[in-house]
């Protein structure tokens, strides 16, 4: 087994004493940083290389703390207006998990830079730490790559916002089989449309 290999194992055992000491270190450590900040290398060189991550020019790792649990609805005092359905504020659940949320925050930040993936890195009661990698496609090293040169296209800018990265896909219902009918014909949106437009087909 290869030094990564060794890595993966110890994380694959969160509740160890090894990696308990480990993670209540590093989220102590986070906290005293800002929200939002460039980390010096992957604290999971493992994890991140496993999602392309590259220890090479124009990648860059960005740490985020995102705060755990349900949003309240920022509304004065509770009025929501509109119909009762609409009324709730406080237990609104979001639609996307917290990574996928991670990864927007930086993209919006760092606008200049694409957002190949990202990973769970430490958590405490009130905040999930994640480590986002980001690519610069304007670097020399990563538009002469034929691996990642895919990420320059103006098509792939903001993949984050528009749940193209892996967290971003799982809240989205794409799959095959039982339980995901609700996204045939690409999307939930083209599916609710093709479901709620009526067709009489004329027969000739």
């Amino acid at each position: 087994m290869g030094a990564y290999k060794y890595i993966q194992e110890l994380y694959r055992k969160k509740q160890s004493d090894v990696l308990r000491f480990l993670l209540r270190i590093r989220v102590w450590q986070y906290r005293q940083l800002t929200k939002l900040h460039r980390a010096p290398r992957s604290t999971r060189p493992d994890k991140a290389r496993r999602l392309g991550y590259r220890a090479k020019q124009g990648f860059v790792i960005f740490r985020i703390r995102v705060r755990r649990g349900g949003r309240k609805r920022p509304v004065p005092k509770g009025a929501t207006y509109g119909k009762p359905k609409n009324h709730g504020v406080n237990e609104l659940k979001p639609v996307r998990n917290l990574q996928a949320i991670a990864e927007e925050r930086v993209g919006r930040r760092c606008g200049g830079l694409r957002v190949l993936n990202s990973y769970w890195v430490a958590q405490d009661s009130s905040y999930k730490y994640f480590e986002v990698i980001l690519v610069d496609p304007a670097h020399k090293a990563i538009r002469r790559d034929p691996k990642v040169n895919w990420i320059v296209n103006a098509v792939h800018k903001h993949r984050e916002l528009r749940g193209k990265t892996s967290s971003g896909k799982s809240s989205r219902g794409l799959g095959k089989g039982h339980r995901y009918s609700q996204t045939k014909g690409g999307s939930r949106r083209s599916a609710w449309l093709r479901k709620n437009s009526l067709q009489l087909r004329r027969k000739r």
